[in-house]
């Protein structure tokens, strides 16, 4: 009896602490590669990978009743072309952007709650496909710094639910290789805009 009231008690102590603390989101992404590079000596102009439409969820842990919290943004596999002004599409590739960012979130007495964040994306490609007759293409796995300005709105008689709108940029490059050489890096520096639903546990 003693060991069945320690456990539910425990359970009890645990769902006091992280209740509220974890929030799910459910978004939509534009990504909007905003670099672009001159590869192989120039002999690529202006390479720019393609603007993408994505499904894009997040989870957010909120510290306590502090202001920070830290999101971890995910997405389904997101398809690009990359194109060059000399030569057309030069390639396609398929690749995940795991971002997380620790938050600040600007707590007041409106509905309306904006937050900015910064921490460290990945760029991780993979199902390369050259559109150059003669060449194999590659590109390597990159991660960089990314920074994010948002803000969740909670309607009047809504309990755990909101909407949220946010805007991330990451600063990331990766190497792109030709029949096995390195021929430049591709400065990718997606813009990503997103709206989407949020609910708190």
């Amino acid at each position: 009896m003693l060991k069945k009231t320690l456990v539910l008690a425990l359970l009890a102590a645990s769902s006091a602490t992280f209740a509220g603390n974890w929030q799910v989101k459910v978004g939509v992404s534009d990504i909007a590669p905003s670099g672009e590079s001159n590869l192989a000596n120039g002999a690529v102009k202006n390479a720019q990978a393609s603007n993408e439409v994505a499904f894009t969820p997040s989870v957010e842990y909120f510290f306590g009743n502090t202001p920070f919290s830290a999101e971890l943004l995910l997405a389904n596999p997101v398809s690009h072309d990359v194109k060059s002004d000399n030569l057309g599409k030069i390639a396609s590739l398929k690749e995940l952007p795991p971002t997380l960012t620790v938050k600040y979130n600007f707590k007041n007495s409106t509905r309306f709650t904006p937050y900015v964040g910064i921490g460290a994306t990945a760029f991780l490609p993979w199902d390369v496909k050259s559109k150059l007759p003669g060449a194999k293409i590659g590109a390597d796995n990159a991660f960089g710094v990314a920074g994010q300005v948002g803000v969740n709105y909670k309607p009047k008689d809504a309990q755990n639910w909101g909407l949220y709108f946010d805007v991330r940029y990451a600063d990331i490059n990766t190497d792109i290789k030709v029949n096995g050489a390195k021929v430049g890096s591709l400065d990718v520096n997606p813009v990503v805009y997103t709206v989407g639903y949020s609910y708190r546990f």
